[in-house]
């Protein structure tokens, strides 16, 4: 062991190598001498020798059972220090130790909550709230100290965020007469005031088992934990040996095979030679060519998909104010979903998807009583010339590679051949090769799904791949606020990112969007004029007559019924529809020698109309 004590002049990657080898090599025999080097190392001056020297204290005690008591109280004096980042380092293992050592260490608890104010790393203020949470039976003001963390919640990072979550979950299940408000408060803060996907979910969960069935969130929240052990020393035999061979490599410190640090080379293989049954002699050592495992495991469980719409039910013990309905798409893996929220009312909401799912159709007027307006249309030609191309907006950074982490999306939308198409390139501005691709939708407005799999074996370094995926208008309907937001996930062997991206409506523009001039006029008439949005277009860059702008938007399924031209103004009127059977009718002003025009929109549904005149924009300006 002595071999490994480290030396005042080691530089520091040495330094913590020996830590860790001196953590393997420990056992009942030599704890003592190794904990009187370790509480030694605790008291250097390098920040971050003394934080693993305190939390190689803390692996001990869980490693040699009869020296965990002699190693908390090594740890209790550290704390004593008042050094901030030992006192941090020092709490985040104690919490690993009580899971160890259920009930027998809980009374050094009050000396850890006189430190409560120094903690300002994520990871300590975690451990804390854990502990607090954990033993809160036996915490008189466990209610005030969880609160003292809920002033500041917002600011938290989610680590803290979702341990204080599940810690006054656990503090409501025990004393649940004294922490209603309090309970109530952490659940409204994680379902209503957040954004993150994980935090949310894990509040509608709690709310669920809350307000549904007390005694199965006591089962779930306050089960039994297994116990954790230190895992130094498992390593599997033929991957030891393996390393053996390469002991005077970076192999040996980072416990992978040489193949596994290039992606997608042949490696040599070494094994050590086969032990004789005779004389002990031993074989040449061979040499096995093995291919790198391209495959990358990301932690997590089964693939879930839950759709959870509930208004929580009061409890005898619980009476939460109802929220509204919110749906789950759980990414799988383990990963949480993207959800899409909304500011509207139940009610409204639903009122409103219904409409949007099953529009009802125009409707058919005769063509009695149509006042003035039925002379605009009289006698009037309709705009004939029909184009092929459709209008594709420039590439837009969807994710950067510094968020990430080196993996970069460009991408738009276009509409080709009746079918919507995301176009994007991915790029990788890392050091090292990505792979395991995976891309899911969010429900959103359009029910827009992926039609095609993404199709990226191995992005290597500084290497763009261009992907293009067919989407359909067949998937499940959630609103969306902009209407138009669409948000994705797309994970790698890296991680999972999320980012969300507006559709340009004009793709959602179907290509049987032209309808009859009088059922134009009647239904114009028939449309509340509260429904009518009149918006002034910015200046087109290059001014065109009608008939080239007539053409442009009918070459995006944007349909001219009629046109008039008024004291020197040009009168379009036009017609599109949308891929979920919602009718827009608009007016169109032209101007000429202004490249200003006017915009009017009516449509029953006016969520869409605001994105109705960035369509135009997109396609004229």
């Amino acid at each position: 062991m002595k071999v490994f004590f480290v030396k005042y002049n080691d530089p520091i990657y040495v330094k913590l190598e020996k830590l860790d080898i001196m953590i393997r090599l420990t056992n009942s025999s030599n704890i003592a001498q190794v904990l009187g080097e370790l509480k030694e190392y605790a008291t250097e001056v390098d920040v971050d020798f003394v934080r693993k020297s305190v939390r190689a204290i803390g692996r001990c005690a869980i490693k040699v059972e009869q020296a965990a008591e002699k190693c908390v109280s090594t740890l209790i004096e550290l704390i004593q220090t008042k050094v901030n980042y030992v006192v941090q380092e020092a709490i985040v293992v104690i919490k690993d130790i009580f899971r160890k050592y259920p009930n027998r260490y809980e009374n050094i608890i009050s000396t850890l909550c006189e430190n409560l104010d120094s903690l300002d790393e994520p990871e300590a203020r975690a451990s804390m709230i854990w502990i607090i949470g954990e033993y809160a039976e036996r915490i008189d003001n466990a209610d005030e100290l969880l609160h003292s963390f809920l002033d500041g919640f917002q600011d938290e990072n989610t680590q803290v965020q979702l341990q204080l979550l599940t810690a006054i979950v656990k503090l409501f299940l025990k004393k649940p007469t004294e922490t209603q408000d309090l309970v109530q408060n952490v659940l409204t803060l994680t379902t209503q005031d957040t954004d993150n996907p994980d935090l949310r979910d894990r509040g509608y969960i709690y709310w669920r088992l809350l307000s549904t069935d007390a005694a199965a969130a006591k089962e779930v929240v306050l089960a039994e934990k297994p116990l954790i052990s230190e895992e130094t020393d498992l390593l599997e035999p033929t991957l030891l040996d393996e390393l053996i061979c390469h002991i005077s490599s970076l192999a040996s410190v980072y416990h992978k095979p040489p193949s596994a640090f290039v992606e997608g080379k042949v490696g040599i293989r070494r094994v050590l030679p086969p032990k004789s049954s005779s004389n002990g002699d031993a074989e040449e050592e061979e040499e096995v060519p093995k291919q790198a495992s391209k495959s990358t495991v990301i932690p997590g469980g089964d693939l879930l998909d839950l759709d959870i719409g509930f208004t929580p039910q009061p409890t005898s013990n619980y009476n939460p104010t109802p929220v509204q309905s919110a749906a789950f798409d759980l990414l799988g893996d383990g990963l949480d979903s993207l959800i899409i929220g909304s500011s509207q009312p139940e009610t409204v909401q639903n009122a409103q998807l219904a409409s949007m799912s099953a529009p009802s159709p125009l409707p058919v007027f005769s063509n009695t009583n149509m006042g003035g307006l039925a002379d605009i249309f009289s006698g009037l030609n309709m705009a004939s010339s029909v184009g092929t191309a459709t209008f594709a907006p420039p590439k837009q950074n969807w994710l950067s590679a510094q968020k990430g982490k080196g993996l970069e999306i460009n991408g738009t939308f276009t509409r080709r051949n009746g079918v919507i198409n995301m176009d994007m390139e991915f790029s990788n501005k890392a050091l090292h090769p990505m792979t395991g691709f995976a891309i899911q939708l969010n429900k959103n407005s359009f029910g827009l799904m992926i039609s095609n799999g993404l199709q990226i074996p191995v992005l290597q370094p500084s290497q763009t791949v261009p992907v293009t995926l067919a989407l359909s208008t067949n998937g499940p309907i959630l609103k969306a606020s902009p209407i138009n937001n669409l948000q994705i996930a797309v994970k790698n062997n890296l991680d999972v990112f999320y980012f969300g991206v507006n559709v340009p409506m004009h793709v959602y523009f179907v290509e049987d969007g032209e309808i009859d001039k009088k059922l134009f006029l009647n239904t114009w008439k028939e449309i509340p004029e509260q429904y009518e949005t009149q918006y002034q277009l910015r200046a087109m860059q290059h001014l065109v007559n009608t008939d080239e702008l007539c053409n442009k938007l009918r070459n995006n399924n944007v349909f001219t019924i009629a046109k008039r031209n008024v004291e020197g103004q040009d009168m379009l009127y036009q017609s599109m529809k949308l891929t979920n059977g919602i009718w827009i009718l608009t007016e169109l002003k032209v101007t000429p020698g202004n490249p200003s025009m006017t915009l009017s929109v009516k449509t029953k549904v006016p969520d869409v109309i605001a994105t109705v005149k960035e369509a135009y924009e997109f396609i004229l300006v």
